[in-house]
């Protein structure tokens, strides 16, 4: 009966070494050829400033409630049937919840007359109303529809009712080819909805002075 060589400790590791190349060399390609992580975030916009005439007293962006599937870091897209696509390649680069209520305060004070828009971690001055933003849907589509509803509420100091409450339901719409622009228009919908605000926070100071 033949009886197979037995290789000695050198040539062991010479096989265990050749064994290792082979395998890192067959992963290289896969990983050289894995496109990178792109992390993006929302800006503000400029919009229509109100006159200095002012807002009856200081604002602040309270609080912004997200539905639980736009509370993840990756970005989101709907398909045509219904399907929620999650892009691992392409996401936020801080909580979705927190960079709209930092960008949202942003666009208010740039349409806000000076003075009228507490930043998040400043001292609320006595007498500042509170803006609460509930977001359902925040998101593009396989289509380039990008949408923003839901709801928002302005609320007085202390647990009193609220002063105001609005729907949301805003759309544009760009080139779906690739997720800045999807962010873009994301970005263009929370300066529309800024406009929004404003335009009722102006309203509803014209409703008090006729009422006095």
């Amino acid at each position: 009966m033949h009886t197979p060589k037995r290789l000695s400790g050198v040539d062991e590791m010479k096989r265990f070494l050749r064994t290792a190349v082979l395998s890192i060399a067959a992963v290289l390609p896969a990983c050289q050829s894995s496109p990178p992580t792109r992390f993006f975030s929302l800006t503000p916009t400029d919009g229509h400033r109100i006159a200095a005439s002012g807002i009856g007293g200081p604002v602040h962006v309270a609080a912004v409630h997200i539905s639980e599937s736009l509370d993840q870091q990756e970005i989101i897209r709907e398909s045509g049937t219904g399907r929620v696509v999650i892009s691992n390649r392409n996401r936020w680069d801080a909580p979705l919840d927190e960079m709209l209520r930092d960008v949202l305060t942003q666009d208010l004070a740039r349409r806000l007359p000076p003075g009228s828009v507490v930043l998040p971690d400043e001292p609320s001055p006595t007498g500042t109303r509170r803006i609460v933003l509930d977001v359902l849907r925040f998101s593009g589509d396989t289509t380039g529809k990008v949408v923003l509803t839901g709801g928002w509420s302005l609320l007085p100091t202390g647990s009193a009712p609220p002063l105001l409450r609005q729907q949301v339901h805003l759309s544009d719409t760009t080139d779906p080819s690739d997720y800045t622009n999807q962010v873009a228009a994301m970005s263009r919908l929370l300066g529309q909805l800024a406009d929004q605000i404003a335009r009722e926070l102006r309203a509803q100071l014209a409703v008090l002075e006729m009422e006095q």
